[in-house]
Formats: structure tokens, C-alpha cells, sequence
């Protein structure tokens, strides 16, 4: 059996490759992953397919800290509706002061002490009394992050155009620059409601085609020299 498997993220609904200790896992089990927000919970969908298999040094894998209890998943459910709430009263004081920002997603730590407001703005944003107001009402260290519209997509995720996950939501580790050149060497007709992502953006898969498109040519002009 690989020590890697791939697991399914219980906050973020992702999937990712996880790198296993010494105790046995099967499919279906629960347990927490190592995440920037000190854990998070996670079932096992597969244990021995070749994606799990793939890159065994699990280099680009998340750890499995240990098997989850049911305290665990009692307190992940908890955090939940603790997050939502939170950014319910979020969304009220951006209101009440009239901050031009759009709140996106809000994450807790998993030991309480921090939570992550995550948010959208044209330009940068004075929002020292709305953290007061959040301290105040949840006793906790509060940060303010702000990202940008395709790093919105990420975090949200939907459905592209093609019917499935979008990409960066579904797989892509980081965003590469897309231009319009890439999807006129494509010979695709420039309809920005038809190469836009829900973002907003030109969507990320013209670089994959573009760069699949230069692999094809350059074998068949390989072809030719030969």
C-alpha cells in the first residue's frame, strides 16, 4: 500500500494528497491534515489508485497529523457555524461603516485563538475600527487579509464553462499569467463573456491549451527535421 493518500478536505470541499504515519487507514476514515490554520479535518477517499501512488515521495503532499475523534468532528461542525455567524456580523459593521471592501470567506484557527477575514477591494482599506469591532466580539486575535479576484475564485471555487470545478479551485497550486495572445493563437473568437472565468479574468486554461498546442508543433516540426 502507498503512504500516500488522497483525502478530502471537510472545510474546504478539496482534495488533496496526504502523506500517512504508521497507523493503518482505510477509506472512509476521518482524520486532520496539517493546514496553515492548525489543522483540519478530512476523510479518506482512496488509499491505493495511481493517484495516490504518484510522486511516493510525497513532496507535494499535506501530512496526516492523526487519526480524528469524534470530539473532532464535533468541534469542526462547531467552528463552522461559528464562522458563519462570524461573518454575518462582519458583513453588518462593513455596512455600518460604509468600507468599500466585499467580505469573502472567514476562517478560525483550530485552537480558537485566530480567525482569518478574508476580503476583496479596489484599493487599500482603513479598516482599523472594524477589527476593534471584531475583537471585541469574539475575544480573539483578528487579521484582515486581502486577496485578489482569482484568489476570490479560488478560495469560493464553481463551475466553469466546460461543466466542471474550475481549475485553480480544483488543482492549480499557483496562478501563471494568461494574455489575450495566448487565446489568439488559438484562433479562438475574442468574446470576453466566452474566455472569462467566473473571476472575471481570462481563464487559466488558455495556458494550458497554448502550452499544449506548442508541445504538439514543436513533435511535428521535430518530425520534419528528422
Amino acid at each position: 500500500m502507498s503512504d500516500i493518500v488522497c483525502v478530502l478536505s471537510e472545510r474546504s470541499g478539496k482534495i488533496f494528497r496526504a502523506k500517512k504515519g504508521k497507523e493503518e487507514i482505510k477509506r472512509g476514515d476521518f482524520c486532520i491534515i496539517e493546514s496553515e490554520l492548525g489543522g483540519d479535518l478530512a476523510v479518506v477517499i482512496d488509499v491505493s489508485s495511481i493517484v495516490c501512488k504518484y510522486h511516493k515521495s510525497g513532496h507535494d503532499a499535506v501530512k496526516i497529523i492523526r487519526m480524528a475523534t469524534s470530539d473532532d468532528k464535533k468541534k469542526f461542525k462547531w467552528l463552522k457555524e461559528k464562522e458563519k455567524k462570524a461573518f454575518d456580523f462582519c458583513l453588518r459593521r462593513i455596512k455600518a461603516r460604509n468600507l468599500p471592501m466585499k467580505l469573502v470567506l472567514v476562517h478560525y484557527f483550530f485552537n480558537e485563538k485566530k480567525g482569518i477575514f478574508y476580503y476583496t477591494a479596489d484599493g487599500r482599506i482603513d479598516f482599523r475600527q472594524l477589527v476593534k469591532d471584531l475583537a471585541k466580539e469574539f475575544k480573539m486575535r483578528i487579521e484582515m487579509r486581502q486577496i485578489g479576484v482569482r484568489d476570490e475564485a479560488k478560495i469560493v471555487g464553481g463551475l466553469g464553462v466546460c461543466g466542471r470545478a474550475i481549475c485553480c479551485f480544483n488543482f492549480m497550486k499557483s496562478f501563471k499569467p494568461v494574455t489575450i495572445q495566448k487565446a489568439k493563437k488559438q484562433q479562438i473568437i475574442i468574446n470576453p463573456t466566452k474566455i472569462s472565468g467566473l473571476c472575471g479574468r481570462l481563464m487559466c486554461c488558455l495556458a494550458f491549451e497554448d502550452e499544449t498546442r506548442g508541445r504538439m508543433y514543436s513533435g511535428e516540426e521535430k518530425v520534419e527535421e528528422d
